[in-house]
């Protein structure tokens, strides 16, 4: 059920609560029965759908329901308004109103943050693999042309060998930053894997996936966010998600192994006689 329905269903529990309450209030209340007492389901419930301002409008309401009830029934006398304690009831209605619209708005707002946190890599702030088969379930819905490009950062090991793991999970935002930045806006990125990054992005023709991997290797280039891309179309290449991803991976790691054989090998070091 969505957020926006539940509220609804609450804002008309509380109306039919509030019509409820009134209507017993005329037939059945008599000095010291407390039906007026039933209001404050009414106003939790609008609290609870609206906030603050609409749980003080709902303790107003409330009030003035009350105050009219007293005046129409018969057997309550009205010379009960004329006391602190109709003040009190119309400050406690109003009050109650603003703490529980407080509380269930600052709740909203901690379901919403987590909500985010639960689709967020916590180290780069990309997206993460929950995210990502959101997005790719979308496209795929959508039946239009698209790339999946697949990148591993091809230095993490170094980084974290040499320099020590904060090292590499600096390299690892960097490289998050540099790809995040060189993407279109309704392109999609996330952290799929521990140096693996996934991408999904609009193309135009059947070489567009392979020309956007090769424009951002060129961008990553540099020693420190050097990555090695894989891709695959759909629907050329696949047409589910699975597909895709066994495709752009296994021209990821071709690739890398052809990289490895090109790999320039170190002169050794001729040793001089003393």
């Amino acid at each position: 059920m969505s957020a926006a329905l539940s509220r609804r269903l609450l804002i008309f529990a509380a109306l039919i609560s509030a019509a409820a309450i009134f209507e017993c209030f005329l037939l059945f209340e008599r000095p010291g029965l407390g039906i007026g007492h039933f209001y404050y389901l009414a106003i939790a419930l609008a609290a609870m759908a609206g906030g603050v301002r609409l749980g003080m409008t709902a303790g107003a309401v409330a009030t003035g329901l009350y105050v009219a009830g007293v005046l129409i029934n018969q057997d309550v006398p009205s010379n009960e308004l004329l006391t602190t304690g109709t003040v009190t009831r119309g400050v406690t209605y109003v009050t109650i109103g603003a703490l529980i619209g407080w509380f269930a708005s600052h709740n909203r707002a901690l379901v919403a943050e987590l909500r985010v946190l639960a689709d967020r890599d916590v180290l780069t702030g990309l997206p993460n693999t929950r995210a990502f088969e959101t997005a790719i379930t979308r496209r795929l819905a959508a039946g239009r042309m698209f790339a999946l490009l697949v990148a591993d950062m091809d230095v993490l090991k170094d980084f974290n060998r040499d320099e020590g793991f904060t090292a590499g999970n600096d390299a690892l935002r960097r490289l998050a930053d540099r790809l995040a930045t060189s993407l279109g806006p309704d392109d999609d990125i996330a952290r799929i894997g521990n140096s693996e990054f996934a991408i999904l992005a609009t193309v135009q023709g059947p070489d567009g996936a392979a020309q956007l991997a090769a424009r951002l290797e060129r961008i990553l280039a540099d020693d420190r966010t050097k990555a090695t891309l894989g891709w695959a179309a759909f629907p050329r290449e696949g047409d589910n998600a699975l597909a895709l991803y066994r495709a752009a991976s296994e021209r990821l790691y071709a690739r890398k192994v052809m990289r490895s054989y090109l790999r320039p090998v170190p002169e050794p070091v001729e040793q001089h006689a003393s």
